[in-house]
Formats: C-alpha cells, sequence, structure tokens
C-alpha cells in the first residue's frame, strides 16, 4: 500500500509540473515569438534539449540519478524520431492554417488509441472513448477555428500525427520494457534530438519564416526570455517523459488539451487575448470530458488493483509464462495425472 500511495504521489506531482511548466513555457514563447519578434521555433526547441541534457549531464555527475546504458540504435531511432515529430509539427503549422493545425493535434489522441489497440492489444473501455470524444469535441469548440486545406500541409500533418503517437508510444514503452527511468530515458535520447533539430532548425525556420536566426539582431531581453525559456523546458521535458511513463500516451495527449484550454483562459486574464462565448463553452466542456476521463482511468485502475491483488498469488507462479500457454499446459498435467492414476 505504501508503494501504491508513493507511486500515486509521483504520478500527481508529474501531472502538475506538466501542466505548471508547459503553461509557464507558452506565455514565455508567446512573448518571446509575439511581443518581440524572435520566430526561430524550431532553433529554440534545439537550445531546449541541448540545455535539458547538459541540466542532466550535470545532475549525473553528482549523482542525483544513476545513468544506465541503453542499446545505441534503440536511443539513437528514438531521439531523431522525437526529433523530426517536432520539426514536422512545425513544418505543419507553417503550411496550414491555425485551425487545421488544432485539427492535426486533436487527431492524435484517436490514432494513438488505434495504434495501441491495433498493436499493443490494450483495451479502451466506451466510457474511456465517449469521455475522450468529449473532450475533443470540447478543444475543437474552443481552439478549432479556419480550416483550409491543402496537399502539402495535409501530407505533413499526416506525418506529424504518425511520428509524434509512435515516439510517444516507445516513450512509455521503453521505460517499461527495458526498466529505465524517465530521467534516464531523457539523459540518453536529448543529444540525438538536439543534434537533428540543431542541424535542421534553421533551415525550417527561415524555410517558414524567410528569415535568418544567425542574422538576428539579440537584445538583452530577447537573450533574457531566450534563457527563461531554456530553463523552463527542462521541466516541461522532464515531466513529458515522467507523465508518459507513469500513465500512458493517451493520458499525456489529453493532459495536453487541458493545457491548451489553460493557455486559452491565461491569454485571455493575463495578455487580453481575444475571447468569445464560444471558447468559454469549449473549454467547460473539455474540463467536463477531462474530469469524466480521469474518474473513468480511477475507477478502471481501482478495479485491476483488485483483481491483481485477488490474483497475486497466482499470478507470481506465471510471471515469466504467456498465460494461455500457461493455462493450457496446467490443463493438460492434470489430465496426465488423472490418467496415471486410473492405471
Amino acid at each position: 500500500m505504501g508503494e501504491m500511495s508513493s507511486f500515486q504521489l509521483g504520478v500527481i506531482g508529474a501531472l502538475f509540473l506538466s501542466v505548471a511548466s508547459s503553461v509557464s513555457i507558452v506565455i514565455c514563447n508567446k512573448a518571446l515569438m509575439s511581443n518581440l519578434g524572435f520566430p526561430f521555433a524550431t532553433t529554440l526547441t534545439s537550445w531546449h534539449l541541448m540545455v535539458t541534457f547538459c541540466t542532466l549531464h550535470c545532475a549525473q555527475r553528482f549523482n542525483l540519478f544513476e545513468s544506465k546504458p541503453i542499446d545505441m540504435k534503440t536511443v539513437m531511432l528514438f531521439g531523431i524520431l522525437n526529433g523530426v515529430s517536432i520539426g514536422l509539427l512545425n513544418l505543419s503549422l507553417g503550411f496550414n492554417s491555425i485551425g487545421f493545425y488544432q485539427m492535426t493535434k486533436l487527431a492524435i489522441i484517436p490514432f494513438t488509441v488505434l495504434l495501441e489497440t491495433l498493436f499493443f492489444k490494450k483495451y479502451f473501455s466506451q466510457n474511456i472513448k465517449c469521455s475522450l470524444f468529449l473532450l475533443l469535441i470540447g478543444v475543437g469548440i474552443a481552439s478549432v477555428t479556419d480550416l483550409q486545406l491543402n496537399l502539402v500541409g495535409t501530407i505533413l500533418s499526416m506525418l506529424a500525427i504518425v511520428t509524434t503517437c509512435v515516439g510517444q508510444i516507445l516513450t512509455n514503452t521503453i521505460q517499461k520494457r527495458l526498466n529505465v527511468s524517465s530521467t534516464q530515458l531523457l539523459y540518453q535520447s536529448a543529444p540525438f534530438q538536439a543534434a537533428i533539430l540543431f542541424v535542421s532548425g534553421p533551415l525550417v525556420d527561415q524555410f517558414l519564416t524567410k528569415k535568418n536566426v544567425f542574422a538576428y539582431k539579440y537584445s538583452s531581453i530577447v537573450l533574457a526570455f531566450i534563457i527563461l525559456s531554456c530553463l523552463i523546458s527542462v521541466a516541461v521535458n522532464f515531466s513529458t517523459f515522467m507523465v508518459i511513463g507513469k500513465t500512458s500516451p493517451v493520458t499525456y495527449q489529453v493532459l495536453g488539451h487541458l493545457k491548451t484550454s489553460l493557455v486559452l483562459g491565461f491569454g485571455y486574464t493575463l495578455l487580453h487575448d481575444p475571447f468569445t462565448l464560444r471558447n468559454i463553452i469549449g473549454i467547460i466542456i473539455a474540463i467536463f470530458g477531462m474530469g469524466l476521463y480521469s474518474y473513468f482511468c480511477t475507477q478502471e485502475n481501482k478495479k485491476k488493483q483488485s483483481l491483481d491483488l485477488s490474483l497475486g498469488p497466482q499470478m507470481k507462479e506465471k510471471d515469466n509464462t504467456p498465460l494461455i500457454a500457461m493455462q493450457d499446459k496446467e490443463s493438460h498435467e492434470t489430465k496426465k495425472t488423472a490418467k496415471d492414476s486410473l492405471v
């Protein structure tokens, strides 16, 4: 019970850190890009990842966590995939309208559910699916405006959805199957993510903004906001891996849409962005949908824990053998014993 309580506290802490850091970095980056005229989002993300790696390297040197070696090919492919995913999302935003880009982000949840159902045989109850649908409807009402389609933008959006879903599923799978923490995985993969974005970032940004990041005149206030953004990004990247590792990619996406609703609310309150009745209704529906999702997940986890406790002694004997195969084997042995005793 003590281990379960500490796990639940860890999940709550990860969720809170993820929301707080993500909302903070969105507000910081919005001020940096909209108010101070620094539009180089992909390059900024590469700096975020480099600062994250340097921070974790220092923490590892001070023995704040233990580095665990992971197969280099796995980490490299994983890091490159995540880096490409970020680049494709930025390109999708550049080639599409804001409304279509928001639809792209909304499509990540159902596609993740589809992939986990098909390839990982994960079961999602009707209650979970209905709450996710309600959440997506709310976020769609609050954030989706114009929908302008074009062939290149649509292809980029589809690639962004696939790479994002696969990257987040792998984040969860690698942590559980290789028994590594979120910190260890982030430490191993951050250099590869940073490298792919450091090389491609300036090119992507120049293509989207028609400006050169190296020709930009950096003022002291711009540098201050860049440093602040990089520092906040350490918490964002760490909490992202932590939330996906402790929960699931779908839960992380649900949390992401809560952040969208909060950002819209903060934007209206702090930055005086335009706000309509439609935004308010959408945010209320989205938060209600997330509440239902959290409630149904909690109820299903309680049922699963009760079942695990009742089957605990039996499962310990079957840890290393598939359940169906074990049952067949036991049945065969029982019949054989009965036959021997009759003889």
